[in-house]
C-alpha cells in the first residue's frame, strides 16, 4: 500500500492547488483529522466540514495559496512523509508572506484513504513524529 498512499497524497495536493476540496475529501476517510501549527489555538479540523473550513480560511486570507512537493516518502505501510514548499501572499496587501516556506506533512492512512494529516513548519519535528531523524 505504501506507493499507492504516495499517489493518494499527490492527488490530494493537486486538489488543494486546484481549490477542489471535494476531490481532496475523496482522498480522505469521513472522520479525517487535520492538525496544523495553529491547532493549539483553533483545535483539530475534523471531518469534511472541518476540512472545508480550514481551507476556506486559508483561501480567504490567500487566494493564491499553493503547495509544491519536494519529496514524498512512504514510512511503513500506512504513513507518508512529505517535504513541501508553501507559497503564500496576503489578500489585502498582496505582500508575499513566504514565497517558498519549507514545511513537512505526515499523512496517516486507513484502507487507502487519508485518516490524519499533521502539518509541521519544523521539518525535524515531522521526522521525529515518524521515528526518524535527519
Amino acid at each position: 500500500m505504501s506507493q499507492e498512499n504516495v499517489e493518494v497524497v499527490k492527488r490530494a495536493i493537486a486538489a488543494i492547488n486546484d481549490h477542489d476540496f471535494e476531490s481532496y475529501l475523496a482522498c480522505c476517510t469521513a472522520d479525517v483529522q487535520l492538525e496544523s501549527p495553529i491547532t493549539p489555538i483553533e483545535g483539530v479540523s475534523e471531518g469534511a466540514d472541518g476540512i472545508r473550513r480550514y481551507f476556506a480560511d486559508i483561501l480567504d486570507a490567500d487566494p493564491d495559496f499553493r503547495v509544491t512537493i519536494e519529496r514524498l516518502e512512504p514510512v511503513g505501510a500506512d504513513r507518508v512523509l512529505g517535504f513541501l514548499r508553501l507559497n503564500m501572499s496576503g489578500r489585502a496587501s498582496g505582500i508575499t508572506l513566504g514565497g517558498d516556506i519549507p514545511s513537512a506533512n505526515v499523512w496517516d492512512f486507513t484502507d487507502g484513504k487519508i485518516k490524519r494529516v499533521r502539518i509541521f513548519l519544523d521539518r525535524r519535528e515531522a521526522l521525529e513524529a515518524v521515528g526518524l531523524s535527519e
